[in-house]
C-alpha cells in the first residue's frame, strides 16, 4: 500500500506521546508498505530530526506554520464556534501544501493523527483513517474540572467543541482508531464501539533494566509543559510527599522531563529534584527505586508507565491512568486515588524491598505480554488494508469544514 501519514507535528524528538506513537507506527508500517509523511510544525524541524524518519518514509513534507497565523485562527474558530486547538493547527498554507502533496503521492489510503488534522484531509476523496489517539474531549473535561475562572470557561468551550468534532468524525472517515477502550467509550457517538483499539507499545530493546546507583527513592517522568503532567508533579510534591515524609523523612523525589514550567521548577528543594530535559530518560528511571504516576487529568495510555515497567520499576498510579493501562491492581501495579492512599503505597514499597521487587517483576511481565509495537503496527496495517479493499471514501459534502 501507499500510505500517506498526516500529523499535526513532526514525530521527532520523542518527548511527547503523540510523537512517540506516530514514530513507531510509521516504523512498523514501513516494513511492508510505502509510507509518505506530511506534517505541520510550529517550530523549526532540524535536519537531524528529519533523518531519523528517512529510513521509513519515501518522501517527507513539513509545512512551517507561523504561530501568529495560528493564534489568529484560534480567535477565528472561537468566533465561529469551532475547536480552538483545531484552529491552532490549521492554516490556508497548510491546506494548500497538503492538497498538492497528496496529488503528487496518489496514496491508496490516508492515515491522519488526531482531530487536529481534520481540516487538512476531510475533503479528500481518498479512503481515510483517523487515529483519535485518545479522547481529547475527555482530557479537556478533566482539566476543566480542575480549573477556575476564565481558564475554566475556555476549557469548557473547548470541551464542547471537541465533543462535536469527535462526533462528526464518524461521517468523514472510513475507519477510526484509538489507543484504549476507556478512551473509545468516552467518544460521544452511539457507534463508538466500532472504533478499533490500536494500543501503544514499548521499544523493549531500548527500555530494559539497567543497573544504576539509586540516587532517588521516587521518580516521575514526563513532558513538564503538558498540563496533566504539571498537575501530577505538583500533586505528588505538595500533597503526597508530605505524607510520605511523615514516615520516611529522608525520602527523595525526582521530577524529570523537558520544559518544566515555573510552577514545577519551583517545587525543587533539598528533597525534591527537578531535572529538566535529560539526554537519556532511561537514566532518570534507573536512578530511582519506585516510579509514581499520580495522573488526575489527561486521557489515553501513559507511555511513562509502560517504559517504567519495561525497565522493571515498581509502579504506583491512579485509577484514571490504570483504566487505560488495564494492569491488575495489587499485582502488576498499585493504585491510589487520594493523597493518603497513594502515599501509603509509596511508604509500603520504600520499607519493603521484597514487595518492590515482586511488583517490579509482575509489571515487567505484564508489559511484555500486553504491549508490542509490532503487534500494534500489524493491527493498524490490517485496518488500512481493509479500508483500501472496501474502496470506501466519503464525499466532500459530508464534511463539516468549509474552505477558508
Amino acid at each position: 500500500m501507499k500510505i500517506l501519514v498526516v500529523l499535526p507535528r513532526f514525530p521527532y524528538p520523542l518527548e511527547k506521546g503523540d510523537k512517540l506513537r506516530a514514530y513507531y507506527l510509521i516504523k512498523e508500517l514501513s516494513k511492508n508498505n510505502q509510507v509518505f509523511l506530511f506534517c505541520v510544525s510550529h517550530t523549526k524541524v532540524l535536519p537531524e530530526y528529519v533523518e531519523k524518519l528517512r529510513p521509513y518514509c519515501l518522501s517527507i513534507k513539513v509545512v512551517h506554520s507561523p504561530r501568529l497565523v495560528n493564534y489568529k485562527n484560534v480567535v477565528r474558530n472561537y468566533l465561529h464556534t469551532k475547536s480552538l486547538q483545531i484552529g491552532y493547527w490549521d492554516s490556508l498554507r497548510a491546506r494548500r501544501s497538503y492538497k498538492k502533496f497528496e496529488q503528487e503521492v496518489c496514496p491508496d489510503v490516508l492515515y491522519s493523527q488526531m482531530v487536529r488534522t481534520m481540516p487538512l484531509v476531510s475533503r479528500s476523496l481518498t479512503p481515510k483513517v483517523m487515529d483519535f489517539q485518545d479522547a481529547l474531549s475527555m482530557n479537556m473535561e478533566r482539566r476543566m474540572e480542575q480549573s477556575k475562572g476564565l481558564w475554566h470557561y475556555i476549557l469548557h468551550f473547548e470541551f464542547k467543541m471537541l465533543r462535536s468534532t469527535e462526533y462528526n468524525s464518524f461521517k468523514i472517515f472510513d475507519a477510526l482508531t484509538i489507543i484504549s477502550e476507556t478512551d473509545s467509550e468516552a467518544i460521544p457517538h452511539r457507534k463508538n464501539g466500532d472504533i478499533i483499539i490500536v494500543p501503544n507499545g514499548v521499544d523493549f530493546d531500548f527500555f530494559q533494566p539497567i543497573e544504576r546507583e539509586k540516587r532517588y527513592d521516587i521518580v516521575f517522568c514526563g513532558n513538564m509543559r503538558y498540563e496533566p503532567n504539571v498537575h501530577a508533579a505538583r500533586y505528588l510534591a505538595q500533597k503526597v510527599m508530605p505524607i510520605v515524609w511523615e514516615s520516611c523523612p529522608e525520602a527523595t523525589l525526582l521530577l524529570s522531563g523537558a520544559y518544566p514550567k515555573n510552577n514545577v521548577s519551583n517545587l525543587a528543594n533539598s528533597r525534591v529534584t527537578v531535572s529538566g530535559y535529560v539526554d537519556d530518560i532511561r537514566e532518570s528511571y534507573a536512578s530511582a527505586r519506585i516510579f509514581a504516576a499520580p495522573m488526575l487529568t489527561g486521557s489515553g495510555l501513559q507511555n511513562k508507565l509502560l517504559e517504567a515497567m519495561a525497565m522493571r520499576l515498581p509502579c504506583v498510579t491512579t485509577t484514571i491512568a490504570n483504566d487505560a493501562l488495564q494492569a491488575e491492581a495489587g499485582r502488576d501495579v498499585l493504585v491510589g486515588d487520594s493523597p493518603q492512599e497513594f502515599a501509603g503505597h509509596l511508604v509500603d514499597l520504600l520499607r519493603d524491598g521484597e514487595k518492590r521487587e515482586q511488583l517490579a517483576r509482575n509489571g515487567n511481565t505484564f508489559v511484555h505480554n500486553s504491549y508490542s509495537w509490532e503487534t500494534a503496527g500489524k493491527k493498524l496495517e490490517k485496518v488500512l488494508d481493509d479500508v483500501v479493499k472496501r474502496g470506501v471514501s466519503k464525499v466532500a459534502s459530508e464534511t463539516s469544514f468549509n474552505d477558508r
